[in-house]
């Protein structure tokens, strides 16, 4: 697995596009995580579709293709530095297929910023596009909007990234397999990773990689489910190391551990966990595509490079 292109990191004034490839978006939300970008300096503005709904299917930010255009439109866009997803939800496969990839290809490498449903999407920037991006949190969520943590090392790898290069788990985590491991990141939820097995936008596994795993709302029996099908798959075979992120709203975390343990406990390769991503309080900021060491004993994931260049 070889590491991604660096977008450039961003600079005061930096217009940044909002766009909404998945579930609708509450106005207020909307524009309470513009005032906090336009608070760092930024230019945001909101796609022309992102406060959308689906007229038959309310769970999704209005129709498939219209999101797909503002997803091409903004990254096209040579005056946009930045691309950041308003939430997740459900939609980012619906649309994948619509966008035109290569119109996307002939554009420069730019931020692309998401996570949750957003995992469809950052395997396919990174299979049809080559460019690393950012699992971190989206401009109208409650942990954007409200936790400082998850501001400041958002603003951090966004502006000064050589000050993101050691990512800390933070205090109590813990490791269900010790040791280091090096390899090029990747991952987001394992549920729209299993889910994407077999698509145009899937990786034929993680080989060489240092997968990063997080999901919510899936029970103990059904995360058995999800790796015992990239087990089955091959998908994990080869994989150089695995950090753990939330497991929000998937039961007790004894039994979360517990199938963890049973599933990723026999590939031979260090296990942290706990790390502090995904769909929790204080959401660090992680790259994907970038060659990093993790050191599952000490709870660090440090960068080979600062994840923008």
């Amino acid at each position: 697995m070889r590491p991604l292109a660096r977008p450039p990191r961003l600079a005061p004034g930096a217009k940044v596009a909002v766009v909404a490839p998945s579930g609708p978006v509450p106005e207020a939300r909307l524009q309470a995580g513009l005032d906090i970008l336009r608070g760092w300096d930024l230019d945001p503005f909101a796609m022309p579709h992102v406060l959308d709904t689906g007229r038959d299917l309310g769970y999704l930010a209005g129709a498939d293709a219209s999101r797909a255009r503002d997803l091409e439109q903004a990254w096209c866009d040579p005056s946009v530095a930045a691309v950041f997803c308003a939430r997740g939800g459900y939609g980012a496969q619906r649309m994948a297929d619509l966008v035109d990839w290569d119109a996307m290809r002939r554009a420069a490498p730019k931020v692309f910023l998401g996570y949750s449903d957003i995992t469809a999407l950052h395997e396919a920037f990174a299979t049809r596009l080559g460019v690393a991006t950012l699992h971190g949190p989206m401009t109208a969520t409650e942990d954007f909007l409200k936790n400082a943590r998850a501001q400041d090392h958002l603003r951090t790898t966004l502006f000064t990234p050589e000050d993101a290069r050691v990512i800390t788990a933070p205090e109590g985590a813990g490791t269900l397999v010790g040791g280091r491991a090096r390899g090029v990141t990747l991952g987001g939820c394992v549920s729209l990773l299993a889910a994407g097995l077999g698509t145009p936008d899937a990786r034929p596994s993680a080989r060489g990689g240092l997968l990063l795993l997080e999901d919510i709302g899936e029970e103990a029996y059904r995360l058995d489910r999800i790796l015992t099908q990239l087990l089955r798959a091959d998908w994990l075979t080869g994989v150089a190391g695995i950090a753990l992120g939330s497991w929000q709203e998937c039961g007790p975390y004894a039994e979360v551990r517990a199938v963890l343990a049973d599933r990723l406990g026999g590939l031979g390769v260090p296990v942290a966990e706990e790390f502090g991503f995904g769909h929790c309080a204080g959401a660090l900021t992680m790259p994907f595509g970038a060659v990093a060491e993790l050191d599952a004993d000490a709870g660090t994931l440090t960068l080979e490079m600062p994840a923008l260049a």
